[in-house]
């Protein structure tokens, strides 16, 4: 997500109901429910969703957005039965686990809510459970990490740290391999860190151990390059070129501002995907105008000369 905090389709919204005498003051209640910050890219969710809902309640008077974090599934559905209670007309779900959550779900839509699920789909994702879907590429997320290793070192000795065992990990190495089709790249080990930078960091210590050359290290989420580049560090290894990760974390995008020759891109997979969701949720409620269906948006390659765009100094991630 831009740095902008209109999207586009919240200016056509607003300019709608300017133009066709929508009552900007007419009251709605929106319900965001998001796990809790237990890690950097949830952090990156909650500050998000809470930076948004200020930015709209502010554009709509009548507007009133309540966040509710949680740390697990039955949380979540606790949190959405006290959301329910308090007569949203709309609900804005980044699911901690979504298919135990589907009941729940199903029930607030049942009497005429406007669901926005993010993220994270559940295994039937269809107008039965939410008028709305938003989500990152998770394919591309890989892809655009091989396009850029093929394009920028054909011939790298490459090894891959993986994340956690489930679908969302072998999408973005099947997007990976896709991308580096073509070449001469190639992949050395892939082991799992559990997107955790503890973890990455035992990981990468034992490819250390056990490559005497390592070329170009992919490691799909941010909070375990910080856990990578500490052990590059500390080995005193000169032979790896660079690190590729993945999610837009501030300390990474301000290191490919600052040229760090580490880190030279980054990909995006945007926590801010919340304020997109909460966003066109508003749309729909105030514009007026069809807002259902699935978006995915972009794993935009960031590099120097776009990286202060998606640069949010305040976010914790």
């Amino acid at each position: 997500m831009r740095k902008g905090l209109l999207s586009l389709v919240t200016v056509a919204a607003m300019a709608m109901g300017s133009t066709a005498g929508f009552a900007e003051d007419k009251a709605y209640t929106i319900g965001v429910s998001i796990p809790a910050a237990d890690h950097g890219w949830t952090s990156g969710v909650v500050f998000h969703a809470n930076r948004v809902a200020e930015v709209l309640m502010a554009q709509h008077p009548g507007l009133n957005i309540i966040v509710k974090t949680s740390p697990d599934p039955a949380s979540q559905a606790n949190a959405l039965q006290d959301l329910e209670t308090q007569g949203i007309d709309a609900l804005v779900i980044l699911p901690s686990d979504p298919d135990p959550l589907v009941n729940s779900i199903k029930e607030i839509k049942s009497k005429g809510t406007f669901v926005t699920i993010v993220d994270r789909a559940p295994s039937v994702n269809d107008d039965s459970v939410r008028d709305l879907y938003i989500a990152g590429n998770n394919f591309s997320l890989g892809e655009t990490a091989g396009n850029y290793i093929k394009a920028t070192t054909p011939d790298a000795e490459v090894v891959v740290i993986r994340g956690l065992p489930i679908p969302i990990d072998q999408t973005r190495q099947d997007g990976f391999d896709k991308g580096i089709e073509g070449s001469n790249v190639k992949v050395l080990d892939r082991q799992f860190g559990n997107w955790n930078r503890d973890d990455a960091f035992k990981v990468m210590q034992d490819y250390l151990t056990k490559f005497p050359k390592i070329d170009v290290v992919w490691c799909q989420d941010d909070d375990m390059a910080v856990g990578v580049l500490q052990a590059i560090e500390q080995s005193g290894r000169t032979d790896i070129q660079y690190v590729v990760a993945g999610a837009g974390s501030k300390d990474m995008i301000k290191k490919v501002m600052d040229g760090d020759k580490m880190i030279p891109v980054d990909v995006l997979y945007p926590p801010a995907m919340v304020g997109t969701a909460l966003e066109m949720t508003v749309a729909n409620l105030y514009g007026q105008v069809p807002m259902r269906g699935t978006f995915t948006l972009d794993a935009t390659l960031i590099t120097k000369d776009n990286a202060s765009a998606y640069y949010f100094p305040d976010s914790p991630f």
